[in-house]
């Protein structure tokens, strides 16, 4: 069986958030859709699921901040103790209020560097990949839902542009 993709450009974002409801109220799956920017409710719209990102930002914050613990105590406690202000040298709990500072620090530093690498591997955004918009005016000022088919295609054709879509193309 054929499989058409069937490609629904809009100018704007409202008209492409009620188009995306009315599509998938007829009961037609949308595969995907490319936008410029974020568009508030868009995934609610689509039926996605919600992220576990929060999760892995959570885990590498705990990782960043167990490392920056251990290489604080590493370094000021057992590599080489030094007498600083009279502050204790042999106990990380009794030196943790100097310490937090920089735990911090380390925690958002492996939070935020490591969410950047997880959502572009996951999103395969990195270089070199071949995850490419079908329509390069959406990274400028238009939108593209896409829709694959598998039968009846005039009739995505119609909702399509009695939805408000500038332009209805096929996959070519």
């Amino acid at each position: 069986m054929d499989y058409k993709t069937i490609y629904g450009i809009y100018n704007d974002d409202d008209t492409l958030l009620s188009a995306v409801k009315k599509i998938r109220g007829e009961g037609i799956s949308i595969s995907e859709v490319y936008s410029p920017f974020p568009i508030h409710g868009l995934d609610k719209a689509l039926g996605l699921k919600d992220t576990r990102l929060a999760v892995t930002a959570f885990l590498y914050g705990l990782t960043g901040l167990s490392l920056g613990l251990l290489m604080m105590w590493y370094m000021n406690i057992q590599s080489w103790p030094m007498n600083i202000g009279g502050k204790p040298s042999f106990s990380l709990l009794q030196n943790l209020p100097s310490f937090i500072p920089v735990a911090f620090e380390c925690t958002v530093f492996f939070a935020a560097h490591l969410m950047v690498i997880t959502y572009l591997m996951r999103c395969k955004l990195y270089p070199g990949s071949s995850n490419k918009s079908p329509d390069p005016r959406t990274t400028d000022n238009m939108f593209l839902m896409e829709i694959i088919v598998k039968a009846d295609e005039k009739k995505i054709y119609k909702l399509l542009e009695q939805t408000g879509a500038v332009e209805v193309n096929e996959k070519v």
